[in-house]
């Protein structure tokens, strides 16, 4: 930032020195903002240059900034899930976030789409029962409440044998169209109470990980037939003398810096 004029005026060299470097470009009215995290969605630019009717842009300088708004997600659940009834759908859970973008978890078991677009999603659930006899699984999905047509999946699962429960482990993909605000589910029932969606602890002899109950990831594939503008970087939405709030996607990300330039 080069020294500016006082009000009142200055001695010649110092007027020539301050429109050379306008006619440089350099009209000093740029800043830099880190965009706030912790899940917010505005973060506000305090700069006593910055009028009503101030023209704000917003460049992104980092590459954290220059690739979001790619919406992605990674989420899975470290209980064993269970079931009351082998005639009640139940939603699969998840408890545990491990990467979002645009993507949440909302009352535990809906994912929902801050961008609209075209989806792929995936799941892996470990099953397992406890009865002496094989028992079957039904896993679909639903979307805003209605079950989706044609995505149900029918697996068996072992019986019992020895100490050991029987387990299957149930994955499919699909592709989903999500409008902004839209959610799905992954539902499951069972032919008995016996059979749930187990978690299983760390493991020795070898060692080896923990297993989720389930994992699911989200990422997406193409704007498709919806018009909402999915690439839509952070932007000014209100402003008053001194300040301005740029609207952005929910952020968890540390790094999100832009530079903004002030006109008028």
């Amino acid at each position: 930032m080069f020294r500016t004029l006082p009000n009142f005026g200055s001695d010649p060299r110092n007027v020539a020195e301050v429109v050379r470097q306008m006619l440089n470009g350099k009209t000093n009215n740029t800043g830099t903002i880190d965009l706030a995290t912790g899940g917010a969605r505005t973060t506000t630019i305090y700069d006593e240059r910055i009028s009503s009717d101030s023209v704000i842009s917003l460049t992104p300088v980092s590459m954290t900034a220059s690739a979001s708004y790619v919406p992605y997600g990674s989420f899975q659940d470290l209980t064993t899930q269970t079931i009351a009834s082998t005639t009640t759908a139940y939603p699969m859970a998840f408890n545990t976030l491990d990467f979002a973008l645009g993507l949440t978890i909302v009352d535990g078991t809906k994912i929902k789409a801050e961008y609209s677009g075209l989806y792929n999603i995936q799941f892996s659930s470990q099953f397992a029962n406890a009865d002496s006899q094989l028992q079957d699984i039904s896993v679909w999905f639903r979307k805003n409440g209605t079950n989706i047509a044609n995505t149900n999946g029918d697996f068996t699962i072992n019986n019992r044998h020895g100490s050991k429960n029987g387990g299957l482990i149930a994955t499919f993909n699909i592709f989903l169209e999500l409008a902004k605000d839209d959610y799905f589910e992954i539902m499951w029932s069972a032919t008995n109470i016996a059979v749930a969606m187990q978690y299983i602890a760390p493991q020795t002899s070898p060692t080896r990980p923990g297993t989720p109950s389930v994992i699911c990831t989200v990422s997406y594939v193409s704007a498709n037939s919806f018009t909402t503008n999915l690439f839509a970087e952070a932007f000014v939405s209100s402003q008053t003398q001194g300040q301005a709030v740029i609207t952005h996607p929910a952020n968890t990300l540390t790094g999100l810096t832009y530079k903004y330039s002030i006109i008028g």
